[in-house]
């Protein structure tokens, strides 16, 4: 097998880890609070990206420490808003939504940084909130539709960090500069968690959920993709990740979690294909594709 088709498959395998980690996490919340679950699951994805690469981890440059963890204060902003999201609505669309940062991130890039914005992004986000619309209008409880808000405010916020990290993460080791930010997610997540008191996990499925979530949907996952960009395109990798979102649905409703609805249907193919207009690659559309930590 080429060097080229194996990094395919292997982000194909990141996307399937991303989206398993909807569904894992949608039944481990119910029984563990979501802070405590967060503040377990990124310290152990801290201590596992330490050990993967242990001279990589322990060799600071100036500036990693400091921006490392103001981007991950901003980060477990979006861990924690999807996490409340998929509390109160379901794992596809919990998957679907959180990919509108696809869409998200040059908007903001527009608003805030006046870089110019074409026709593929307009459409995108067009495309994106009549999906969304789908969604919502389907909606059987107040509940779910505040579940929707969470998650579309989480979209904004990891639309914010990757801005942030390609502001502040430029020249920077990925591998090390991720660690940081997962590091300071487990910071904010455990000032949250000991609050009202930690609760440990108390089951099998719970701790199953937790290192799958730490050591594969985060830390294998980052080190794979970080081998597999140097030796796919920017844009083939982009569209290659956007299979998270497939996955999810796939997952969840083959796992009976939750029935393949219309609305599921329709809304998420809509932004589905919202984020691959986005993506899609193109002379005059390069794709400049940043660390995906999430």
């Amino acid at each position: 097998m080429s060097k080229t088709r194996l990094a395919a498959l292997a982000l194909l395998g990141v996307g399937f880890t991303w989206g398993a980690a909807f569904v894992l996490m949608k039944d481990a919340i119910e029984q563990q609070p979501y802070m405590d679950f967060l503040a377990t699951r990124f310290t152990l994805a801290a201590i596992a990206m330490a050990v993967l690469r242990p001279k990589v981890a322990t060799k600071f440059a100036k500036g990693d420490l400091s921006w490392g963890l103001l981007l991950g204060l901003v980060l477990s902003l979006g861990y924690i808003t999807q996490t409340i999201g998929l509390e109160l609505t379901t794992a596809a669309t919990s998957g679907f939504l959180t990919g509108l940062y696809v869409v998200m991130t040059p908007l903001l890039a527009w608003i805030f940084m006046r870089k110019s914005i074409g026709w593929r992004i307009g459409v995108g986000a067009l495309v994106s909130v009549a999906g969304l619309a789908i969604f919502s209008g389907a909606a059987e409880s107040t509940d779910f539709q505040t579940g929707q808000i969470w998650l579309v405010v989480c979209a904004l916020l990891y639309a914010l960090h990757i801005l942030l990290l390609g502001k502040f993460g430029r020249g920077r080791n990925t591998y090390r500069f991720a660690m940081i930010q997962i590091a300071g997610v487990a910071v904010v997540c455990w000032a949250f968690a000991l609050v009202d008191g930690y609760q440990a996990p108390d089951s099998f499925q719970v701790w199953f959920a937790i290192i799958f979530t730490a050591v594969a949907s985060t830390a294998l996952a980052f080190w794979v993709q970080t081998w597999a960009q140097t030796i796919l395109d920017s844009s083939r990798a982009a569209l290659l990740m956007t299979s998270e979102v497939i996955f999810t649905a796939f997952i969840a409703i083959g796992l009976g979690q939750e029935d393949l609805t219309l609305a599921i249907g329709i809304g998420g193919t809509l932004m589905l294909a919202a984020m691959l207009i986005v993506e899609w690659p193109s002379k005059k559309h390069p794709v400049e594709l940043e660390p995906h930590v999430f």
